[in-house]
């Protein structure tokens, strides 16, 4: 009896409105991938971490798989993306 289980999600309205990030910090151990969301103003040289979140070595590899699902769909729909260049003054990209 494989009956597909529909899954009920609570959000609440800070949550639901979303952060802004652009740029990400990537680090991991054997058990776990932490990924920070960064918010960096250039013109004032800082920046602010806006979210964090630590998965598993597995789960990260199916988010890798979804983006990438998604990225595709998206590609197929509105054309190509191209990359972002990366800022060539201090230092601010995304770091793996």
């Amino acid at each position: 009896m494989n009956q597909a289980q529909q899954l009920q999600i609570k959000i609440d309205d800070i949550t639901m409105k979303g952060v802004y990030a652009n740029m990400m910090s990537i680090a991991h151990t054997k058990e776990e991938f932490v990924l920070d969301f960064l918010h960096i103003a250039a013109a004032q040289q800082q920046g602010i971490a806006v979210a964090r979140v630590v998965v598993s070595p597995g789960h990260a590899k199916r988010i890798l798989s979804a983006i990438k699902e998604n990225l595709e769909k998206y590609e197929a729909a509105f054309g190509k993306i191209e990359a972002a260049k990366e800022p060539t003054s201090g230092g601010v990209g995304f770091q793996a």
